[in-house]
């Protein structure tokens, strides 16, 4: 049904965002409503002896023609009502006006059509006089309006729903996506501080052993430039990066300190979040080893628990003071594995025999179980 509403410049392309076969399903409700009609007509009126098979046809198949081309107009407009969606009487109402001009011209046609056939088989087509005829078919249309534009509401207000809970999801992956992007940068200047840190501390005393170490520098933070566009990778690659950041701090700590390193093979190529690790072994330098006296081992393991990748850094000869329970390095880590995993991943830290383990759970996919 035509619309002037003063909205009507703002047009919603309902062929390229609402699911076609939603449409399609509503047609395909449309004709077997029309099917049955014509069906129940026939039914009706074959026991009369004076109408003929084709009559019952012609009566509800006219009004079945003219109706569908009033549907299918009021279908292709309905974009223009899209704003009244949620103003369910101002939407119907947009409608509902056009109903004394459909009453004319569906009247018109309907009767048209049958008088026209009625003629060339040279048959005359009775009815009741045309007041009653008005009065009777405007209240049966008006009744098969308001059923089919409940119908035509109903999907349109589901497809307005679909449409802004996409937006919603989109927005809230920019936002994770942009608050991920901070927190990494974070990292990132943190990170190459305390590694710049230990080369200028190393170059006092051993500047063969710092120029190594600015080469294997120059190899992580290419590592890490690369994951600026990549918030996961593959557990490999992170431990990877975790062993040249392990190399620079033994450099550093010599003989006070030993790394041993256990995955499961099997889930070397599970996505993780990228530099999720390093906080977690620069706690264990900064809180393990620098405060010990006696030489300390940290172990770095990676296994399947159940459905989850669990990945424990641990450290020996230190205990977990309160204040460390949450640092900046912990929550950054929490915080981006609630973006990314929601309740399904954790992070805990805790006193674990002589040392500290600190251990990451991922949930793992479907490929990786």
């Amino acid at each position: 049904m035509p619309s002037h509403s003063p909205t009507a410049g703002i047009h919603v392309d309902y062929g390229a965002t609402f699911p076609a076969k939603i449409m399609a399903t509503f047609w395909v409700l449309w004709a077997a409503f029309w099917l049955l009609m014509i069906s129940v007509s026939i039914e009706n009126e074959l026991h009369s002896p004076l109408v003929r098979w084709w009559e019952p046809i012609l009566w509800e198949g006219s009004s079945a023609l003219v109706s569908t081309g009033w549907m299918a107009l009021a279908v292709r407009v309905r974009g223009r009502h899209a704003l009244y969606l949620d103003r369910p009487l101002i939407w119907f109402g947009s409608y509902l006006r056009w109903l004394p001009l459909v009453f004319v011209t569906w009247i018109t046609l309907v009767y048209a059509i049958r008088h026209g056939v009625y003629a060339v088989v040279d048959r005359t087509y009775e009815h009741p006089g045309w007041g009653f005829v008005f009065v009777y078919e405007s209240i049966k249309l008006t009744i098969y309006a308001g059923l089919w534009l409940g119908i035509l509401f109903g999907i349109d207000s589901y497809g307005q729903w679909q449409r802004q809970r996409h937006r919603l999801l989109q927005t809230q992956k920019a936002l994770a996506e942009a608050q991920l992007a901070q927190l990494q940068g974070q990292l990132r200047p943190h990170f190459l501080f305390n590694a710049l840190n230990t080369v200028s501390a190393l170059m006092q005393t051993d500047v063969a052993g710092a120029d190594r170490l600015v080469a294997t520098l120059g190899d992580l933070l290419r590592i890490s430039l690369r994951s600026i566009d990549n918030e996961m990778t593959p557990l490999a690659e992170e431990l990877r990066t975790l062993k040249l950041y392990a190399d620079i701090m033994r450099e550093r700590f010599r003989d006070r300190v030993t790394l041993s390193w256990q995955a499961d093979q099997a889930l070397l190529d599970t996505p993780v979040p990228v530099l999720m690790l390093q906080p977690l072994l620069e706690n264990a330098f900064k809180h393990g080893v620098e405060l010990a006296a006696t030489p300390v081992h940290i172990h770095i393991r990676a296994r399947r628990e159940g459905g989850w990748l669990e990945i424990i850094v641990s450290n020996s000869g230190s205990r977990l003071a309160p204040e460390h329970r949450d640092g900046v390095g912990l929550r950054n880590c929490r915080e981006r594995l609630g973006i990314l995993y929601g309740d399904a991943a954790s992070l805990s830290v805790r006193n674990e025999g002589d040392g500290v383990a600190a251990c990451v759970s991922i949930p793992l996919t479907d490929a990786a179980r």
